[in-house]
């Protein structure tokens, strides 16, 4: 693999002048034409980019920050236009460009790292073939030299083996290799400034941390400017020299990471930190019949019971080779009592959701068994099975995909009970209210469809459809991964409260340790399949046993070494 000196790649081709930052925003303003108007996303942005230094910037969905880095790569959506305002890339002024002028500047200049592969990338086209592709259309390789050269990036990227990789298609890698792909793609012309669009949201924190160790190296060794977008303060805390944030389409703090997040000024700055997770333990709580209570009875049975719990899946090889099959769950077993919270943390693949599905009955269980109240629900079929099934309720990761779009809200809460042919119309309206209380949403909203709610609006109905058939056990499948820190924060103070309120029993299951700390009495490690370790949250917090434990535990974003705070901005 050949060394690229930067100085002498296609997007350094310009200087930046003496005093000049490598880019510059002033007063930019983005507006999206709608049948009523124009509606404001950004209204006056400033920010600036430094050689060799990561920007970050943070605000929740809706703030305008996504919009403002997509215009700063003419790649606004589709009625999308810049008002006013300028940026200034090594002097040059980009606001006013056509669209032959900026196919210059992107992927050039400026690389653009998306935030989801699955979408950005083509899935019938190998992912070499993707990375070549770009340096053929700016000139960089010729037809025969492109292949070699894109198994260089990917290999820059990161990927193993990166010469089998390239032939590979997307479906074919893991999250984090495909977002690797995405950096190739993104710095195969060698750009001074590299925007990077919520880069690492969707994966696992080991996951993450490698792959912002090899952007911020990136940066680092050839002095691109990076602009990192991003909801995750502990993330701005780790990587971040300076940060601005953004509310409502203004920027309405920015300064030197250090000094904003230790001192911030604006009260939504302030609200984005009180609202991030911390690795503080759920306190210890006092359950009726707890074994751990001096005084109190012997501990009852446990309400869910799970014993060598087993799952094998075919794996695809050559057509008259042997039949092969990978073990995604091997012997897990636990147990969750009544009103108790069982945390179960794990990488992608580790198999804490295919286990999830084997106790819902979503899928097939080889070996072990689910003993709900006493009852095997791997046996149990007909009628009984669907009475089990009513006590075991799931809340899905992403309320975007698990809610029909076309329904209203009360159609949704009120789908449950019909296929279980529970009450009537006239008993459903009053149910719809009820659980709509519970969750804490406003009247008429069950008049409204799930396309037109908020994220964290359609997580709350999401929740309170699993509510609807009065189970005793949630199973919640990272049920907040998908949504910004401070509607996080909100929806899992709801679970709490609900916990609280109807006696209900949690199986949560996440890759983010800080959020399952927030809500966990207890939690297991999965890796490979395996529990290799469990017990109380803050015992394992504190004093974890398992190698593996302490790996997630050091990859939490801004930790200090402290066992409570994850985030340090000294």
């Amino acid at each position: 693999m050949r060394d690229h000196d930067p100085a002498e790649a296609p997007g350094a081709r310009a200087t930046v002048p003496l005093g000049e930052p490598l880019l510059e925003v002033r007063g930019l303003r983005i507006g999206y034409r709608t049948a009523s108007g124009t509606r404001i996303a950004v209204d006056g942005l400033d920010l600036r980019a430094e050689a060799g230094e990561i920007t970050a910037v943070v605000g929740e969905s809706g703030s305008g920050k996504s919009s403002g880095v997509h215009a700063l790569v003419g790649l606004l959506p589709a009625g999308g236009v810049v008002l006013g305002g300028s940026v200034r890339l090594q002097g040059e002024e980009l606001t006013g460009l056509g669209e032959r002028e900026w196919r210059e500047v992107r992927g050039r200049r400026i690389g653009l790292i998306p935030q989801d592969p699955g979408v950005s990338l083509d899935p019938v086209k190998p992912v070499g073939a993707q990375v070549a592709e770009v340096l053929r259309v700016h000139g960089l390789a010729t037809r025969r030299d492109a292949p070699a050269r894109a198994v260089d990036l990917l290999a820059e990227a990161g990927l193993p083996d990166p010469a089998q990789r390239a032939r590979q298609y997307p479906h074919e890698l893991s999250g984090g290799m495909r977002q690797r792909v995405l950096i190739a793609v993104a710095t195969a012309a060698r750009p001074r400034l590299l925007i990077a669009d919520e880069p690492t949201s969707a994966l696992d924190v080991t996951v993450q941390r490698r792959l912002l160790d090899h952007l911020q190296e990136v940066v680092t060794t050839t002095g691109t400017a990076m602009l990192l977008v991003t909801h995750d303060l502990a993330v701005v805390a780790d990587r971040a020299r300076h940060v601005v944030v953004m509310s409502q389409g203004r920027v309405v703090e920015a300064g030197p990471a250090g000094r904003v997040l230790a001192d911030p000024r604006h009260p939504y700055t302030r609200k984005l930190l009180a609202d991030a997770p911390t690795l503080r333990a759920r306190p210890p709580r006092a359950r009726s019949g707890s074994a751990d209570v001096p005084g109190e009875p012997a501990a009852p049975a446990p309400l869910l019971s799970v014993t060598g719990l087993t799952r094998a899946f075919p794996v695809r090889g050559p057509v008259l080779s042997r039949r092969r099959t990978r073990t995604v769950v091997d012997g897990v077993g636990f147990e969750l009592g009544r009103g108790e919270t069982l945390g179960v943390v794990g990488e992608s693949g580790s198999g804490k959701s295919t286990t999830a599905r084997m106790i819902l009955g979503l899928e097939r269980v080889d070996g072990g068994t689910v003993l709900l109240d006493g009852v095997d629900v791997t046996t149990v079929r007909g009628a009984a099975r669907r009475a089990l099934h009513r006590r075991v309720q799931l809340v899905y990761q992403n309320p975007y995909a698990s809610l029909n779009p076309r329904f209203t809200v009360g159609e949704l809460l009120t789908e449950p009970l019909r296929n279980h042919g529970i009450g009537d119309r006239a008993e459903w309206a009053g149910k719809v209210r009820r659980l709509l209380d519970d969750v804490a949403l406003p009247a008429g909203v069950e008049r409204r469809k799930a396309a037109e709610l908020s994220g964290g609006q359609r997580q709350r109905v999401a929740i309170a459809r699993a509510l609807a058939l009065g189970p005793e056990v949630l199973v919640c499948d990272e049920p907040v991964s998908a949504l910004d820190v401070t509607v996080q924060a909100r929806i899992l103070e709801l679970l709490v409260g609900l916990q609280e309120r109807h006696g209900l029993s949690y199986l949560f299951i996440s890759h983010d340790l800080a959020v399952v700390a927030q809500v966990s009495d207890r939690i297991a490690v999965m890796r490979d399949g395996r529990i290799v370790e469990s017990g109380p949250a803050a015992e394992l917090l504190k004093a974890p046993r398992h190698p593996y434990t302490r790996e997630l535990l050091a990859a939490v974003p801004g930790r200090s070494g402290t066992e409570d705070i994850p985030c340090s901005w000294d």
